[in-house]
């Protein structure tokens, strides 16, 4: 990674990008990625695609999605307290004595999330704590207050933990999931055009929106393009911590390279084609068998118009949907390596049906 990627990371990952609130987020990501592009697309729901036009009808997707979970303003007290509702698949249980970013037409108000001390609680009694037990503090002391600092129901809420690096080996933080996708797909579109890379194929980088909720922006930016073949990435759950149980959720582990899905929505022709590439460049790469969906963009994709074929290949994380989400330096460089390979190897007339 240069500089210059390492800055974008950076910058991308620590700016907030919450579901349905993405533009400021797609507009770090475009900017980054027009020098490595012909043109961009950019819907009405503010998915963002950059192009690079190649020889032939052949359409190609590489895709990530751009939203992080966070929290909608739903309440507020007499007193000053804000009250909150799920953006996303917010945890409640990490919630408490969290610092919050509020983002307002005014600007970022600060908050946290704040909660009784040990000792006024009844231990006995005590469980995990639902939304509705979550408030927020902006240091308001009335309802009044908190409305003149642009706070109001509907304004949303992000954590406030930024980028780091541990141990020179693990990027922590919040929101990896799915932005680190965001980075890793605009990183192959850099090497394509370092390389002086010209492709058989057109290629549409996708960075998706509003994913945390249902896939939506995958389903829009997929029957607009109408691709031939669609590379999704995505994380999925490192294993090895505890609380994991392997027999349920699989045998992964950061550090041991890209997941590759078999699931219905994976099309296994293009499953095995990628296979093939990444054994033929020394890439290693784990398994990972879902039973109905794969509960990303993929879906979106592979059930889009006639249907798109479409795979997966997943970054290994630890600790998902929490502000220290972590996944392993060489496994990101990996999933960039993986699909930059994947694309080099297509010839732009693939025909990936089972029967012909």
């Amino acid at each position: 990674m240069n500089e210059q990627s390492k800055e974008f990371l950076y910058k991308y990952l620590n700016n907030a990008s919450p579901t349905g609130f993405e533009s400021s987020g797609q507009q770090i990501w475009l900017d980054y990625l027009k020098p490595y592009t012909d043109e961009y697309i950019v819907d009405t729901y503010g998915t963002a695609v950059g192009v690079i036009k190649g020889e032939g009808d052949y359409k190609v997707v590489i895709e990530a999605h751009s939203d992080e979970i966070s929290w909608f303003v739903n309440y507020i007290s007499d007193d000053g307290y804000l009250f909150v509702r799920r953006n996303g698949g917010s945890d409640a249980l990490i919630a408490p004595s969290m610092r919050v970013n509020l983002h307002t037409k005014k600007g970022v108000v600060e908050g946290v999330f704040g909660w009784p001390a040990i000792h006024v609680r009844d231990l006995a009694k005590d469980s995990a704590p639902k939304v509705t037990d979550l408030f927020i503090d902006v240091g308001a002391a009335t309802k009044q207050e908190v409305l003149d600092m642009g706070v109001h129901v509907g304004t949303v809420c992000t954590f406030a933990d930024g980028l780091r690096e541990m141990n020179n080996r693990y990027f922590v933080g919040r929101a990896l999931d799915n932005r680190m996708g965001g980075f890793m797909v605009a990183e192959v579109a850099r090497l394509l055009k370092q390389n002086n890379i010209t492709l058989p194929f057109t290629l549409y980088i996708v960075n998706a929106v509003q994913e945390e909720i249902g896939l939506r922006g995958a389903e829009m930016i997929a029957r607009r393009l109408r691709p031939d073949l669609a590379i999704c990435t995505d994380v999925t759950h490192d294993t090895q911590s505890p609380k994991y149980e392997k027999k349920e959720q699989g045998d992964l582990k950061c550090g041991d390279g890209p997941v590759l899905c078999y699931g219905p929505a994976v099309q296994n022709n293009v499953l095995e084609y990628i296979i093939d590439v990444a054994e033929k460049n020394e890439i290693a790469f784990q398994r990972q068998a879902v039973s109905r969906s794969t509960g990303t963009d993929t879906d979106a994709f592979a059930y889009a118009t006639e249907g798109i074929a479409s795979a997966l290949i997943s970054l290994p994380l630890k600790y998902m949907h929490t502000t220290v989400e972590t996944v392993h330096m060489d496994d990101v460089q990996n999933v960039i390596k993986l699909i930059y390979s994947t694309l080099l190897s297509l010839k732009g007339n693939e025909d990936f049906r089972y029967i012909k």
